[in-house]
């Protein structure tokens, strides 16, 4: 190879180039210093492509930007590409490529991956809180840095004013769905890392809650507090069909006719409509078949079993047990959830079979040898066990304006 390091730094200050015509001068190696007649200068590599065998040379850049120093560095690092066979120009087009490609693969590009892998895994609300929660406390500082260049003490800075106003909550939430986002991104391949992982360790630790639910001997303040109640005629009777059913919510609120089997006495949860996606049946008891009896005339004309006030296309709001509940007196004492806590305690202290109860509440254990094999769900033992539970709640509305005892006097 031609010797190196042939110019001075005083030859590349003063060098000239002739009048209409510039030159070249050569440091060895491949580099060179182009003078132009005007007298700028920059610096250019000389090579012969690895694969073609043709002569061909790149730029490296304008002196004084680039240094005596900084070109030998650059010159250098393209000898190092030749000698395993990479060509300059090739490599430096790829590098560029995959800084554009980093650049664009920001955390909110990610995000909106990660939320379509999502999609077919989650219910639409559920998907759609946590990506308003992102859209909200996560994106407007973090959303545009590339996914790559996300760090734990900007992450931390970014979420630390909700926790200053003491929504720890939020903080928590908002850290959890980051770290799933980056555990996206590292199984996609698009970090090697998750450096986010560590993050909520630094936070102040929400104050847990426990669900508000009513004690066993409180039920008859519940029915008498309904008795009397204004609420809308589709709203009683839906607390009590979720009261009496031990059923979550929003399984209770989107009850449909075709979902029940009047021969079996059966109500039949299709697995869309379950939090663990498995089916679940319901044994109708003697005030479920009232209820649905009685309510048959105000919803017959829709699928729903409890249809909206406003249109009978849809069923009524899951929300609506919590917000008459609060309109009644009841808002710091239970919620629509906690009807499910009131019956499984109430069904433990009488000694009930404990997987009758976890049955009749559609969980699903931990044990996932046990569950795969355990596919049973007791469901005529389990009539006894509601009938019971139904005939309890009954008692307690004795004296009370209930809907059962409405229906009964009729």
């Amino acid at each position: 190879m031609a010797s190196l390091n042939k110019l001075t730094a005083k030859q590349v200050q003063t060098l000239k180039a002739e009048r209409n015509k510039p030159i070249r001068c050569s440091d060895g190696g491949g580099l060179y210093l182009c003078i132009r007649p005007s007298g700028s200068r920059y610096w250019e590599f000389r090579y012969t492509r690895p694969v073609s065998g043709k002569k061909t040379f790149m730029g490296i850049g304008p002196y004084p930007d680039i240094s005596l120093a900084k070109a030998r560095e650059k010159a250098q690092e393209m000898r190092r590409l030749l000698l395993e066979g990479i060509d300059p120009q090739i490599d430096k087009i790829e590098k560029k490529a995959q800084v554009k490609l980093t650049q664009a693969q920001t955390l909110f590009q990610v995000a909106l991956e990660w939320r379509d892998f999502k999609s077919n895994q989650l219910k639409a609300k559920t998907l759609h809180d946590n990506w308003r929660k992102l859209e909200i406390h996560v994106f407007p500082k973090l959303g545009s840095i590339p996914i790559k260049s996300i760090r734990a003490p900007s992450t931390i800075d970014a979420l630390r004013g909700l926790e200053s106003r003491g929504k720890l909550e939020t903080v928590k939430r908002s850290a959890q769905l980051l770290n799933e986002v980056m555990n996206f991104a590292l199984n996609s391949g698009y970090i090697e890392h998750n450096s986010l992982s560590g993050i909520r360790d630094v936070f102040k630790k929400p104050i847990v809650e426990h669900m508000k639910a009513l004690s066993p001997d409180e039920i008859s303040d519940l029915m008498r507090a309904l008795g009397h109640a204004n609420l809308y005629i589709t709203t009683r009777y839906l607390i009590e069909w979720q009261l009496h059913t031990m059923t979550r919510p929003s399984e209770a609120a989107g009850a449909r006719w075709d979902e029940i089997d009047f021969n079996t006495k059966v109500w039949i949860i299709p697995s869309t409509r379950m939090k663990m996606k498995r089916e679940h049946r319901v044994p109708l008891t003697t005030e479920t078949l009232l209820i649905l009896e009685n309510i048959r005339p105000l919803s017959s004309n829709s699928a729903f079993i409890f249809p909206s006030n406003r249109s009978l296309s849809r069923h009524i709001d899951s929300e609506s047990i919590n917000k008459a509940l609060g309109r009644i007196g009841f808002k710091n004492r239970t919620t629509a959830h906690g009807f499910r806590s009131l019956a499984s305690t109430t069904l433990n202290e009488w000694g009930e079979d404990p997987d009758l109860i976890e049955v009749a509440l559609a969980h699903v254990g931990r044990d996932r040898i046990r569950n795969a094999y355990n596919r049973t769900d007791y469901l005529e033992r389990r009539r006894e066990m509601m009938q019971k539970w139904s005939s309890y709640i009954s008692d307690n509305s004795i004296g009370s304006f209930s809907v059962l005892n409405v229906m009964q006097d009729r």
